[in-house]
């Protein structure tokens, strides 16, 4: 399988990480990006070391962790008929999960406790483990874990993962693989996000051919504890945590935002307002969506002064006149 970019982290400062990593919108690993964090530090000691460190943090705030029979092996998904889920749900504390996962797993069942506040659930570990490639908007939140796979799924967000404890292994695939992955339901999902059905099925499974083209084009990434992922939203991947326990501190943001309106909710709104739509008519719309929104032919007025670009003048100020005449819209 192909590899991913890397750079070493003395490469990197804030202007370089948006600059030659973010705004390319490709996978990059940030080789011992954290190595320097308290907790990493203490997680190359032990994972005792590293339980004593997070202990000084934890509170006994309840939250939701999954936990799985030996029979799933830590591979939580579905049930056969989609319908459920292999894995069940359990109301417990942090304090408690963490417990579990630093100890070996009971008759082979394993907990996972994954994407928590870490302002809400470790306050105080953020102002001794912090980040500044960041500007501070964007919140840390921990995973932890026993070993597993989580499915193949994307973020609508940018994504930076952080190896704060054991192995991560990553798959990636690209967002324009949508169609040859065979989503999952957009509505009934494990924690969010729709995942891909063929990368979790046996090889050559049959009822998704397509699959098969694009299994070899997969990029990897193997990570250990300080090594970092830049991932581009709408990048899927599957997330393999490798080692008995493990840990993970993730930031989420939308790195070049004009507002708060977010891309996804813009395809939700299409959706119903297109999707169904006689063909040609979706591709008239097409057209339309290529000129005005992705401007691969440039901007859709550049054949005028700008004085005259009214609404489709620089998105800064113009961006609130946009939302407010699209609100008058949609109430009707």
């Amino acid at each position: 399988m192909p590899s991913i970019v890397e750079y070493a982290a003395a490469q990197i400062d804030a202007e370089t990480f948006r600059r030659d990593i973010v705004a390319p919108c490709r996978p990059v690993v940030l080789r011992g990006l954290v190595r320097e964090w308290p907790v990493v530090k203490a997680a190359t000691v032990s994972t005792s070391a590293f339980g004593e460190y997070l202990a000084r943090f934890v509170t006994d705030r309840t939250m939701e962790a999954f936990i799985g029979s030996a029979d799933v092996a830590g591979r939580y998904f579905y049930s056969e008929d989609l319908n459920g889920f292999n894995f069940e749900r359990r109301a417990m504390t942090l304090r408690a999960a963490l417990d579990h996962i630093l100890s070996e797993p009971v008759t082979g069942q394993t907990v996972y406790a994954g994407s928590l506040s870490v302002a809400e659930f470790l306050p105080g570990f953020a102002a001794e483990n912090a980040l500044s490639l960041l500007d501070g908007t964007a919140a840390p939140r921990i995973w932890l874990g026993h070993a597993s796979r989580v499915a193949t799924h994307y973020d609508a967000f940018d994504n930076l993962a952080c190896v704060i404890l054991g192995r991560r292994r990553f798959t990636l695939y690209p967002p324009e693989a949508i169609a040859d992955l065979y989503v999952g339901p957009i509505d009934h999902t494990m924690a969010g996000q729709p995942v891909s059905l063929a990368a979790s099925a046996a090889p050559d499974d049959p009822r998704f051919p397509r699959f098969a083209q694009i299994r070899d084009q997969a990029l990897t990434a193997e990570l250990e504890a300080g090594d970092a992922l830049y991932l581009p939203k709408l990048w899927w991947h599957q997330i393999e945590a490798t080692a008995p326990a493990n840990g993970l501190i993730n930031y989420w943001w939308d790195a070049f935002s004009s507002g708060p309106d977010a891309p996804h909710t813009s395809m939700l709104l299409a959706m119903i307002a297109i999707a169904e739509r006689p063909q040609p008519e979706r591709e008239a719309w097409r057209a339309f969506f290529d000129h005005y929104v992705f401007r691969s032919a440039g901007h859709p007025l550049a054949h005028l002064p700008p004085e005259q670009h009214g609404i489709l003048g620089p998105l800064k100020a113009n961006y609130g006149r946009i939302r407010a005449y699209v609100l008058q819209m949609l109430r009707g």
